[in-house]
């Protein structure tokens, strides 16, 4: 198969690029090496400066109608504290949930309609270049196969441990792990996302599609190593006895609720910037860079990097790679600062009492730290002509 564009990984950055560039008459190849629907590790949340990408794909209105309650409202939820305060801009601003299972399939299924070709299940096992091209072996249950592309773009994230974009590290005490659940009958009032701050690390939940409420939230390597220690049982029970006993908030939305489904769990995280353009081939997702969980923006990160390559192959030619790599520090590096910042002050044990206080005296931080981390266009920056 010979085409202009091969993308690794049809998670929302996949998709999303393959979606974008076959509608401009690309011919795009999306790879895929699970199956879907599939459950997968994710906060589930998108805001609404991810808006014009989604319509740009075309699953806007299918988005809007699939997905949980609008967020008007953030949430600081820590020890016995609970506290609130509107979600910057207006109700046309308002963020959304939407399952992976769902949202993973209706980017695909856009992608296929504006004429990618999807190759799935099938990994790339091997990737070289020849001339101006880049030769890719896939690997299929049945035998294997040959892609010649003209650009690569990986978008496979930052989890994946096998194969040539393999992120691996030595393991930390400081490394985080995460984890997520669904839940049915939850009393989490519509509208409201809060942030869970706990000994060792921090959490999130909000409403998702199908009236559940998703939990998502990371905890450090050691910590997870003293919980399983104490408590026994499965990592995931472990974390979930240990949020509810450390804030109010959590058990009093959870107290009456089932869980639809296991914990799952995946890891560890390593947040930070990685490239964007190397050797001929472009990153867009996680496995480009990564920000800390808490602020809720991995996939609108994930579709917004995607729009910006999008926009770069489009129209800068040759310097596509370094114009790309550059514009992604600019959109996306404040952001990832920022997470960084409200991490520590959350799994801090000190740190966190005096934020915690903090917030109790002025609720308006917690709409600063959202307009902050990209939960408004104004601040996301990705249509203001930047690229």
């Amino acid at each position: 198969m010979q085409v202009d564009a091969a993308v690794i990984g049809s998670g929302p950055a996949g998709a999303t690029a393959a979606g974008l560039l076959a509608r401009e008459g690309w011919s795009v190849a999306l790879i895929e090496r699970t199956a879907f629907p599939r459950r997968k590790v994710c906060g589930e949340f998108i805001s609404a400066a991810t808006l014009p990408v989604l319509e740009a794909c075309g699953v806007r209105a299918e988005f809007l109608a699939r997905a949980g309650t609008p967020v008007r409202e953030v949430a600081a939820w820590s020890g016995e504290g609970i506290v609130q305060a509107p979600m910057p801009g207006a109700h046309d601003q308002w963020g959304r949930a939407l399952g992976r299972e769902v949202l993973d399939v209706l980017l695909r299924d856009a992608a296929i309609a504006a004429g990618a070709t999807l190759v799935q299940p099938a990994e790339v096992i091997a990737l070289r270049r020849h001339a101006d091209r880049h030769l890719l072996t896939l690997r299929y249950a049945q035998g294997a196969d040959e892609v010649c592309a003209r650009t690569v773009i990986v978008a496979c994230g930052s989890w994946n441990t096998r194969g040539p974009f393999a992120i691996t590290a030595p393991s930390r005490p400081s490394d985080l792990f995460a984890f997520k659940g669904r839940f049915r009958g939850a009393a989490l009032a519509p509208g409201v996302m809060p942030l869970l701050a706990f000994p060792g690390g921090y959490g999130g939940m909000v409403h998702s599609d199908g009236g559940s409420v998703t939990l998502s939230c990371c905890i450090r390597r050691d910590a997870l190593r003293k919980l399983r220690e104490v408590q026994g049982g499965r990592a995931g029970e472990a974390v979930l006895r240990h949020i509810l006993a450390s804030s109010a908030g959590a058990r009093r939305a959870l107290r009456d609720a089932t869980v639809e489904n296991p914990m799952l769990a995946s890891g560890p995280i390593r947040p930070g910037i990685r490239s964007g353009y190397q050797d001929g081939r472009f990153f867009a997702g996680n496995v480009a860079g990564e920000a800390h969980p808490i602020i809720a923006e991995g996939i609108s990160m994930a579709m917004q990097s995607s729009w910006l390559l999008a926009q770069h192959l489009l129209g800068d030619g040759a310097a596509a790679g370094p114009n790309y790599a550059r514009a992604w520090k600019r959109q996306f590096a404040p952001r990832l600062r920022a997470s960084c910042v409200f991490a520590w002050l959350a799994m801090n044990d000190h740190s966190r009492g005096a934020a915690a206080q903090l917030i109790r005296m002025f609720p308006s931080i917690l709409t600063w730290g959202a307009a902050m981390s990209g939960k408004v266009s104004e601040q996301a920056g990705v249509f203001d002509g930047a690229a």
